[in-house]
């Protein structure tokens, strides 16, 4: 699958934003069984997604479905180091998704609860913010 980029972007600089407040979307398990969900605030790199993506891959043997409900698409600019003031904003180095408390951030099915469990707290810790495994009600 690779890392995860847009193919474009309507500005290829953005402001970086201040992320407040709890998220109102995708905070219920709308596909799978089993989900991770953030219980934090903070930028997830596209590496980030990646690392923990490859770590619940490797739990899912044959069986099972992932769907990650974050896509990376706000671009984070560097100018290179020990460059002076002015010239412009840095380039495009890397895509980032701000996470707010209780957005969902993987969904899977098809696995044993306890198997779940161990790939998604996993995963989680491959992320910088603190998350926590919760399950679908209705199971």
């Amino acid at each position: 699958m690779g890392i995860l980029m847009p193919k474009k972007v309507k500005h290829r600089k953005w402001h970086r934003g201040v992320s407040r407040g709890i998220e109102n979307r995708a905070t219920q398990i709308d596909f799978g069984s089993f989900g991770l969900k953030s219980l934090g605030t903070q930028w997830l790199t596209a590496r980030q997604l990646e690392a923990a993506r490859r770590h619940i891959i490797r739990y899912m043997k044959k069986g099972g479905k992932l769907w990650i409900r974050v896509f990376p698409d706000k671009p984070i600019t560097y100018k290179g180091a020990e460059v002076g003031m002015g010239g412009g904003k840095g380039g495009v180095d890397h895509y980032v998704y701000p996470i707010r408390p209780g957005r969902m951030i993987f969904e899977l099915d098809g696995l044993k609860e306890d198997v779940a469990k161990e790939a998604l707290e996993g995963a989680g810790n491959k992320l910088p913010v603190k998350t926590k495994f919760v399950k679908k009600d209705n199971i």
